[in-house]
């Protein structure tokens, strides 16, 4: 045995109980796209059943207070594979690049010896519009930030997608969601005899729009509004993915040495019935916690032992988090990091979380203390609420007059952290102090010369059609222009 796997050892015995996976542990990062807070069964949703889901919850550390690194979906993503803000890395809103400046948790695990792939939905390579296949040719491919392999779409995706399978593009056919776990579930056969450890992250299309499910899967939501009843659809189909994951990870008799972590990009989406945020206030796009608030699940069979949690939690705290339980070097990150590590909460459930979360969205801004929440809408006309998430989860209360010294120092907090995310954003945190490459500016795949050869045959796709058949006659009208896209520091919902 190496000193390596003999100090991972001694480590993991004070994470849960006294037994310890004897090597590096595989990592399998899921996340759901658009899923709110209240859409699960083991939050008591009155028509949804999440049977697999609310058995790794059973079976795991659930958390009530997991959020997203910010309220739509790339830039969550950012905070995932970076552990920091979103605007550190120049994901300001969907469909911004991530910056190649960035050092990744794919980056680190590989040059700690991990296999590493990505599967789905990745919307960091400044395309917008509904899931294409990455381009070989993408800069910002999964492949630039440390996934070897890596099956993967720009954007959502739906039935029957056509994806890019480390550049080459593929038609694959079924349910999205059960197409990255099928896809997932062969990069584990195989590498599971490898000898080495394996990152695995899915990120699903599901129940982003435009909803399509199997009729099986919609049928017991038939008294629902079409889109409602596929929606629903959708996340059941996603539920069962996570069974398939789950049981071929016991079958492959890799469950017992594999943190499987579970989450939403952002909160639940309106105009869906019943209410996707359990009773919580806004909704995606929305820095209130309908907005941020998202399901989060750790399972880690024999080390972190069930239970429920309020700790709060976020996405910008799962590569602290993984690389204080593979004890990697500081250099992994580039700083500031924002999270922090949840490995003491798995031994000891009732300490209290050291730093606040913080979060910024154009000009929305929140920072949570524990129990506080201190908010702003628009943080440029220095209007700021604090509210009490434990007597007053859906934010209906203001209680900053009644805790003025609190609200101030809450306040300074957030804007000198505010400060420091400026000069990131500038680029000063990296070696050269400046950004090299700039900031591609976001457009539709659509308009872009590198898929021009491709809109014939796509054309008749039902999720392309709309879109190129808008771009076509938009060609045909000399009075039309391409919109401007400008990098700022503004607001805008992922829509497709």
């Amino acid at each position: 045995m190496n000193g390596t796997h003999f100090g991972l050892i001694l480590l993991l015995a004070g994470v849960g109980q006294a037994s310890a996976p004897a090597a590096k542990p595989h990592i399998v990062l899921v996340m759901a796209d658009d899923m709110g807070w209240g859409q699960t069964g083991y939050r008591g949703h009155p028509i949804l059943q999440t049977p697999h889901l609310d058995a790794m919850a059973n079976a795991g550390l659930r958390f009530e207070r997991f959020y997203a690194g910010a309220p739509v979906c790339s830039p969550t993503r950012a905070s995932v594979l970076t552990g920091r803000a979103n605007d550190r890395t120049g994901v300001l809103a969907h469909g911004y690049a991530l910056r190649q400046q960035e050092r990744t948790i794919a980056q680190a695990l590989q040059r700690s010896g991990y296999v590493t792939a990505h599967f789905g939905k990745w919307h960091l390579n400044a395309l917008r519009g509904p899931g294409a296949p990455i381009l070989d040719s993408d800069d910002y491919h999964p492949g630039r930030f440390g996934f070897a392999h890596w099956v993967s779409v720009t954007n959502f995706y739906d039935m029957d997608p056509l994806m890019s399978r480390n550049g080459q593009i593929e038609a694959l056919e079924g349910d999205s969601s059960e197409i990255a776990v099928d896809e997932a579930i062969e990069f584990f056969q195989q590498h599971r005899d490898s000898g080495r450890p394996l990152l695995a992250v899915i990120w699903y299309g599901t129940p982003h729009s435009p909803f399509r499910a199997f009729p099986e899967d919609v049928a017991p939501f038939t008294d629902l509004d079409q889109d409602s009843a596929h929606h629903h659809g959708e996340l059941v189909a996603m539920d069962r993915s996570i069974g398939t994951l789950r049981h071929a990870l016991r079958r492959l008799k890799m469950a017992d040495n594999t943190l499987l972590v579970f989450c939403s990009d952002n909160g639940g989406l309106p105009r869906i019935q019943p209410e996707t945020v359990g009773g919580l206030r806004g909704f995606k796009g929305s820095v209130y916690e309908g907005g941020l608030r998202v399901p989060g699940i750790i399972e880690w069979p024999g080390v972190i032992r069930p239970g429920i949690t309020d700790f709060p939690a976020s996405t910008m705290d799962l590569f602290p988090t993984i690389a204080d339980i593979l004890d990697l070097p500081d250099d992994v990150f580039i700083q500031p990091v924002d999270g922090i590590s949840l490995r003491p909460l798995f031994a000891d459930r009732s300490i209290q979380r050291t730093e606040p979360i913080p979060f910024r969205f154009g000009f929305q801004g929140a920072s949570i203390d524990n129990r506080y929440k201190l908010l702003t809408r628009d943080w440029r006309k220095d209007e700021f609420q604090l509210y009490d998430l434990v007597n007053d989860p859906a934010e209906t209360q203001d209680i900053g007059s009644q805790h003025p010294q609190r609200l101030a120092r809450m306040k300074r907090q957030w804007l000198a952290w505010s400060q420091s995310v400026d000069a990131s954003f500038a680029g000063r945190d990296y070696p050269e102090g400046e950004l090299n490459p700039p900031d591609p500016e976001p457009q539709f795949w659509y308009e872009t010369p590198a898929y021009a050869p491709f809109f014939p045959k796509w054309k008749e796709r039902w999720e392309f059609r709309t879109h190129l058949e808008r771009r076509g006659k938009a060609k045909k009208s000399p009075a039309a222009k391409p919109p401007a896209t400008k990098i700022v520091p503004k607001a805008t919902v992922d829509q497709p």
